[in-house]
């Protein structure tokens, strides 16, 4: 019997992969320190970001199942 490719469950974790096959992330730096951090940047925190196609080729080879 074949075995499966496995997720990589750290990828998983941080990006999402939607029906149409883009891969998205959240943006780093969203956690701590925001008092600085104007409103405009953080309300920003909020959307996803798209991964570029050459690291979004990777991740989605990690993510066999997403």
């Amino acid at each position: 019997m074949a075995t499966r490719p496995k997720t990589h469950k750290a990828l998983a974790k941080r990006y999402r992969v939607t029906p149409t096959g883009k891969v998205l992330r959240m943006k780093g730096g969203r956690s701590h320190l925001r008092r600085k951090k104007a409103k405009r940047t953080k309300r920003l925190f909020h959307q996803p970001q798209p991964v570029a196609p050459g690291m979004a080729r990777r991740i989605r080879k990690a993510l066999p199942h997403a």
